[in-house]
């Protein structure tokens, strides 16, 4: 009798045993098909530079530069340096004046594209059609691409690092990077407190390039709300002192020296040298306009 009232326990159960588990199964279905819910590309990944600690990672200053053919934020540049190096893509994020967010340095056309104008104040139909110029002013067949593109072209492939141009408004830079599930693999320059705390308070789970080059900064951010490991300190384009930079690592942040100008030009005279005592003093990260040549310079 205790055995049939058992069973009989059983089969009433399994309709919502059952129930609940292809419930399970929808949700966990749903999370796998909707990329920008959970993009497979995590600010946990690793790349092939950060498996090796001897190595430092590589950001590549304005996604390649000095490069015969391929100017500078253009798609086809990530691209082509990508399938060169491990490298992160540091890029420019500038707007038109109807609100399209998309890749340019300068506050004018003239020395990138084949077009004229202030950016900020020039329409998206016409800078879509503009062609880019390389570093050395040769006009080539790529065009400005918008930062939907650049997300959608890094998803699963690279990581990006988006300079925020002055007189973008950041919150939709975060807005967008957000709503295209980019959260994992794109993070935003600042260069001050103030604009570090408004991505903050936009969205907590953005990781964040922060100048810190002396003492004083490095506490301000340390007393904030940020959560550090999403915190990457620019410690400047100068060499600071190894302790320093301790001080920064012994907190939990990543160290990011920029060798973009006078570093770089110190290598190119001087040799790779240059790059490998940047790595033993603490870099964790060297932001260069020669990503292939710093690769290079660890691979012995």
């Amino acid at each position: 009798m205790k055995t049939l009232l058992m069973w009989m326990g059983i089969l009433l159960l399994t309709p919502s045993i059952w129930g609940q588990c292809m419930s399970s199964a929808s949700i966990a279905l749903s999370d796998v098909t909707n990329k920008q819910s959970v993009p497979s590309y995590s600010s946990d990944s690793t790349t092939d530079t950060d498996k090796d600690t001897s190595r430092p990672q590589i950001s590549a200053h304005r996604g390649g530069r000095f490069i015969a053919g391929y100017p500078e934020n253009a798609l086809e540049t990530f691209q082509f340096i990508s399938e060169q190096v491990p490298v992160i893509i540091e890029c420019d994020v500038n707007m038109s004046s109807d609100s399209v967010l998309f890749l340019m340095h300068d506050n004018t056309l003239e020395r990138t594209t084949t077009g004229q104008g202030v950016v900020q104040r020039t329409e998206w139909t016409y800078i879509q059609d503009l062609y880019l110029k390389d570093d050395y002013g040769i006009v080539t067949r790529y065009s400005p691409p918008t930062l939907v593109a650049v997300m959608e072209w890094a998803f699963n492939k690279a990581r990006l690092t988006l300079d925020v141009k002055r007189g973008v408004p950041i919150e939709k830079v975060v807005e967008m990077v957000r709503n295209h599930g980019a959260i994992g693999y794109a993070s935003i320059i600042t260069y001050n407190y103030e604009d570090a705390l408004r991505v903050y308070l936009a969205d907590p789970r953005i990781k964040l390039s922060v100048n810190i080059r002396n003492e004083e900064e490095l506490q301000r951010y340390l007393n904030g709300p940020f959560q550090r490991e999403n915190l990457m300190a620019f410690t400047g384009l100068t060499e600071r002192t190894p302790q320093f930079y301790k001080s920064i690592k012994e907190a939990g942040i990543k160290v990011i020296i920029g060798t973009m100008g006078n570093l770089d030009n110190s290598a190119a005279a001087k040799g790779d040298q240059v790059y490998r005592k940047l790595r033993t003093t603490g870099a964790d990260i060297l932001a260069t306009d020669r990503p292939i040549a710093v690769h290079k310079a660890f691979l012995n």
